[in-house]
């Protein structure tokens, strides 16, 4: 989400000083209307009740402009008609631009300032200190400003942070967490879409449930006949069409097998975790399973602690994938030691290779590369259960080119509790 509460929230702040800038910038600019213009003509004729007449001693035209000066806390300049300066208090002020024919606002460098002018067409420029005028207006919008900002961060916050909790729980159904719900807080439109959230999660959930009841109840079911078929095949004569029992036998082999690992796919996605672990010699096992297949095995003595059925059926998966693409060559097998509690199993084979857009298919269920056969064996579950089983056991599969042509695929497998 990078950070969407940060991004409604300096968007929001900005919104507000762009608005404090431009009000004020309008104040400034924009000329004020009829009853303003009214208001300082009138304050003109006033101050030029209260100041000298023109021609007056200069002492004592100071002594006025000091005085009002000092009792509105503003810089006063007096210029003459000319613009020439007569007496200031404070800081002499520059006179009124030339398109001010009457008494108005205008800018100067230090600040606005109001230029008055007397019915004797002399100037009174007046620009109140800095404390009361620049930070008068301005400070108030800022101050709105920062009282807003603040009272808009814990809103803005709760919001996104719903929303960043609703991320976390739709990455967790995602990663296969089916049991996934996020709470449902509010009632407002973040509220509701928690809700249609939790409302497909769990639909998502019992459909996943259904089909993987109905697929492992679907393949114990089928043990039952494949069970008396054989039976039926071995009570044959032995002489009565061979080619067809061999043939037969065959088939039900096959079937067999995959019902296996269907039941053992039904079972993985099922767990949350393994059930029972022990300590296993991942060499031994190896071996074990290379005599059956007539593979090479070499390697270091490595244990790890995991589910030694699982371990065995990832091992001889992986060693009749081998085999089958291997064209009678001997297929290489080596356990690798990396540290405590985490070995690498390596299965090698001189075929044909996979291609390299295929190389992350092979491991989907029931996938079969470009060219591949029914007469080749194997229903596309193998590497599949290779991966579910190595994850199972914190590692994973990948496969490799091997140097010289054929295929490698290593395992990384780590110690469970």
């Amino acid at each position: 989400m990078r950070r969407l509460y940060l991004q409604i929230y300096l968007t929001f702040v900005g919104i507000l000083l762009l608005f404090g800038l431009a009000a004020s910038i309008a104040w400034w600019l924009i000329p004020g209307d009829e009853r303003e213009h009214r208001s300082l003509e009138g304050m003109a004729a006033l101050v030029g009740e209260v100041l000298p007449a023109p021609g007056s001693p200069m002492r004592e035209l100071q002594a006025k402009v000091d005085r009002l000066a000092q009792q509105f806390n503003a810089d006063i300049t007096l210029r003459a008609s000319d613009g020439a300066i007569l007496v200031h208090a404070g800081e002499p002020l520059p006179a009124a631009p030339p398109g001010l024919t009457s008494s108005g606002w205008s800018r100067s460098p230090g600040g606005p300032m109001i230029a008055l002018r007397l019915p004797d067409g002399r100037w009174v420029l007046a620009r109140w200190h800095r404390h009361y005028r620049a930070f008068g207006l301005l400070g108030a919008l800022l101050l709105l400003a920062a009282a807003i900002a603040i009272g808009a961060y814990p809103v803005v916050r709760r919001i996104t942070g719903r929303l960043e909790r609703l991320q976390a729980r739709v990455d967790a159904l995602g990663a296969g967490q089916l049991q996934a719900r996020v709470d449902v807080e509010g009632a407002d439109e973040v509220a509701e879409l928690a809700r249609s959230f939790n409302r497909a999660a769990e639909r998502i959930e019992r459909l996943v449930n259904a089909q993987k009841t109905v697929l492992a109840s679907a393949s114990h079911e089928l043990r039952s006949p494949l069970t008396r078929m054989r039976m039926a095949i071995e009570l044959l004569p032995g002489t009565d069409r061979p080619e067809l029992r061999a043939r037969l036998s065959k088939d039900i082999e096959e079937l067999d097998a995959l019902i296996g690992e269907l039941l053992l796919a039904s079972r993985l996605d099922a767990l949350d975790q393994l059930g029972s672990t022990e300590e296993v010699d991942l060499l031994a096992l190896l071996a074990e399973e290379g005599s059956r297949t007539g593979a090479d095995v070499s390697g270091e003595a490595a244990s790890i602690r995991g589910d030694p059925r699982m371990l065995r059926r990832l091992m001889r998966n992986l060693l009749e994938n081998a085999r089958r693409h291997a064209g009678g060559a001997t297929v290489e097998a080596a356990v690798h030691a990396l540290g405590a509690g985490s070995a690498r199993l390596v299965v090698a084979d001189r075929g044909p290779g996979v291609l390299e857009a295929e190389r992350e298919r092979i491991f989907e269920p029931f996938y079969r590369p470009p060219g591949a056969k029914e007469s080749d064996g194997g229903v596309g579950l193998g590497l599949s259960l290779v991966r579910q089983v190595a994850r199972r056991h914190d590692g994973d599969v990948r496969y490799v080119p091997r140097e010289g042509g054929g295929s490698l695929f290593e395992v990384d497998l780590r110690s469970v509790n």
